[in-house]
């Protein structure tokens, strides 16, 4: 049974009912396929705009989204702005089948001018909870492309990492030679699966559609396959976890234990 679902779709600006509306309806198709988690895009519910989601209602996203694990049974990762007195904050959710925020992150590593502008970065690690039989931790897209941060997580007990991402089109850069170009669509194809390898660790990293983002939502295993992987419209993808593959992985790449930190400071 696949105990594991990640929506790709793309979040309408300024749209957040007609967002829900359509989030309601894969919350309940997950369910009915027999997921015990959907993980979402990054601020689907307000599609992704920094600069003009940044006041929106975050707490009335996280209510409803609340509501949607609730009454489908099933765990719900999203994404809302977190306001604080002091600034505001991209976050991911985690909600277990009751409802109940089991935790809640802010993004770290902010992505570019325009988040930068308008949000504050996150200064605490995410939380590992337990969730599926397994450590479980959040991350927020360009927070995965550091090495650092998804090891830091993994020696802290995580097995699998929740992403909810918004990867733009970048497209390759100048008339360079094919070989010296940069395509966003390798975030996805090359470094999420490497980061799940190198950690023994399942990486579900849920992304918005063609055009204008990559698509390329995808599921990677602890030995760093694809359990599943997007084209560029919306899908669903699902996949099994079992705690017993992160350890049969991590016995046969020992990358965790034959580390040497002291070396690096």
């Amino acid at each position: 049974m696949p105990a594991l679902a990640v929506l790709q779709a793309a979040g309408t600006v300024d749209a957040v009912e007609e967002n829900l509306r359509r989030l309601d309806g894969y919350a309940a198709r997950a369910a009915a396929q027999g997921a015990e988690v959907l993980v979402t895009p990054e601020l689907f519910a307000t599609g992704y705009a920094p600069t003009l989601v940044a006041e929106s209602d975050g707490q009335s996203v996280r209510d409803a989204l609340a509501c949607m694990a609730r009454r489908y049974r099933i765990a719900l990762v999203g994404s809302s702005v977190e306001a604080t007195p002091d600034a505001r904050h991209i976050t991911a959710s985690l909600f277990d089948r009751q409802g109940a925020e089991l935790t809640r992150y802010r993004k770290a590593h902010l992505f570019g001018a325009e988040e930068q502008a308008v949000f504050a970065p996150g200064d605490e690690l995410p939380e590992v909870v337990p969730l599926l039989g397994m450590g479980v931790a959040l991350g927020i897209c360009y927070d995965v492309e550091f090495p650092e941060f998804v090891r830091s997580a993994t020696q802290r007990g995580a097995d699998l990492l929740l992403v909810p991402t918004a990867v733009p089109t970048t497209g390759d850069v100048g008339n360079r030679p094919p070989v010296h170009t940069y395509n966003a669509e390798r975030i996805s194809t090359l470094l999420v699966p490497a980061r799940a390898l190198e950690n023994g660790v399942y990486i579900a990293y849920a992304n918005h559609t063609a055009p204008g983002f990559t698509g390329l939502s995808c599921i990677a295993s602890p030995y760093g396959t694809f359990l599943g992987l997007a084209g560029g419209g919306e899908e669903l993808l699902f996949a099994g976890v079992d705690q017993a593959e992160v350890r049969r992985a991590r016995e046969l790449n020992t990358y965790l234990t034959c580390r040497r930190p002291e070396l690096f400071g």
